[in-house]
């Protein structure tokens, strides 16, 4: 299996993954939110990888810029949404290898901290932790306090808490918390 940034031409194959992975239900909703969270994908400021084996792109993960809003100032943070894996393919650690290459380049980056909305028996692996116990808010009260998660990494300081900024795209998809059972993507 290879890791590698993804490329204009995997798009109909990472569309897939995320119909794939998340199913009838929600995989339209998630697939249609990664379409439109690439426009936020630019040099240095977000992250799209791929899990490719052979010639067939399996996993997809993408680290979109959000913001912090810190008592000192405005902070530059990370949101990992979406991860999926093609069903054929789970459980075979290509969603780990995903997060922890995505969290060993955001490192790289100096990003201070990676925030999510996801299962808390999956992220902690990875140091995620309850965000709200560490002093931060969440962007919505539709999110559940245990899948409100964040990862601290190198460049975070002391003062860098404060409530979560979504970018405009996670709202205009109503890709936020639960709304009617919907799982967090």
């Amino acid at each position: 299996m290879k890791l590698r940034l993804e490329h204009a031409g995997d798009r109909r194959a990472v569309r897939d993954i995320h119909l794939q992975a998340f199913g009838d239900e929600h995989g339209a909703a998630v697939a249609d939110l990664t379409d439109d969270l690439r426009t936020l994908v630019v040099p240095g400021e977000g992250l799209s990888l791929v899990a490719q084996d052979g010639d067939h792109v399996i996993g997809h993960v993408m680290f979109t810029p959000a913001l912090l809003d810190a008592p000192e100032r405005l902070v530059g943070v990370r949101v990992l949404s979406p991860l999926g894996v093609l069903p054929d393919s789970q459980r075979r650690g290509v969603g780990a290898a995903l997060v922890r290459r995505g969290l060993e380049i955001m490192r790289i980056r100096s990003v201070p901290l990676v925030f999510l909305e996801g299962e808390p028996g999956f992220y902690p692996r990875f140091g995620f932790e309850p965000a709200g116990q560490l002093g931060f808010r969440k962007p919505s009260l539709r999110i559940p306090d245990p899948a409100f998660q964040v990862v601290r990494l190198d460049a975070v300081e002391p003062w860098m808490t404060g409530t979560l900024v979504y970018p405009e795209i996670f709202w205009r998809h109503d890709a936020v918390g639960l709304r009617d059972g919907a799982v967090p993507a």
